[in-house]
């Protein structure tokens, strides 16, 4: 067996190592303790603290000159408790929609201006579609991203598209403003998105968003499947059944959404 060394980088192993002794810590701790914990003279851990504290990550007591964790913390937690309670609620519906739909399913949140797909389900024997958990997806040409953005203001996508554009898959892509703004107000009026050969030609993905229980979009799903499996004919009817499945899985989010 072939054994392989692990690499790691310095500057961020001591700046978990500050965030895992700060976090276990009532009173918050000094940068003079951090310095004898992790063994790190006080020069070099000055640039690190400097920087955890201007991401939100530390927040120092200015009158003990104690570190204490900060709000960037809180709210990661938050969210990745929220992603791990959105899968756990969601697989028994994506998997009752795969199975009735005969087609890939999957599940996405946004970030930035990109759906980052957190779960697939694909019936057996069907043809692959080229994605997998993680895969970054642009939300102008593709079901699962219209919905995602559809609740968003013109201003907002405005912003989203400002430095890179919209990226060109194909002729069908959607790559003026004015037309996505145009397809997004639909996606409001329905309640579900599609892409109709947009992002890979040959292939036809319908989609409808998520929502908490402030009624902001937490993520969206999507049924994929080539134009034959998805006849045009029949995305209405798939519409409906996507965006009743997205209503059963809101309703099981609300519900079991964490109080942090």
């Amino acid at each position: 067996m072939v054994k392989t060394n692990t690499v790691t980088v310095p500057a961020v192993e001591r700046a978990l190592s500050v965030l895992e002794l700060v976090v276990q810590s009532n009173q918050g701790l000094s940068m003079s303790e951090l310095s004898r914990r992790i063994d790190v003279p006080k020069s070099s851990l000055h640039l690190i603290m400097t920087t955890l504290e201007k991401r939100g990550y530390l927040q120092k007591n200015l009158h003990t000159r104690r570190y204490r964790f900060g709000l960037r913390i809180v709210s990661l937690s938050r969210r990745a408790i929220a992603s791990l309670e959105l899968r756990e609620e969601a697989a028994p519906c994506l998997r009752a929609l795969m199975q009735d739909t005969r087609l890939t399913v999957h599940m996405a949140v946004l970030e930035l201006n990109e759906a980052v797909i957190v779960e697939k389900i694909e019936p057996l024997g069907s043809v692959r579609v080229a994605t997998w958990i993680g895969r970054r997806m642009d939300v102008n040409c593709t079901a699962i991203g219209k919905a995602l953005i559809a609740a968003h203001t013109e201003t907002d996508i405005q912003h989203m598209f400002r430095a890179g554009g919209m990226v060109r898959r194909n002729e069908w892509t959607i790559t003026s403003l004015k037309r996505l703004l145009r397809e997004l107000e639909q996606v409001r009026k329905q309640g579900y998105s599609i892409d109709d050969e947009e992002d890979e030609m040959g292939f036809r993905c319908v989609g409808a968003p998520i929502f908490n229980s402030n009624r902001r979009v937490a993520a969206a799903i999507s049924v994929s499947g080539t134009v034959d499996q998805i006849p045009f004919a029949a995305l209405t009817a798939l519409g409906r059944k996507v965006k009743q499945t997205a209503a059963r899985i809101s309703l099981r989010f609300r519900d079991s959404e964490p109080l942090l």
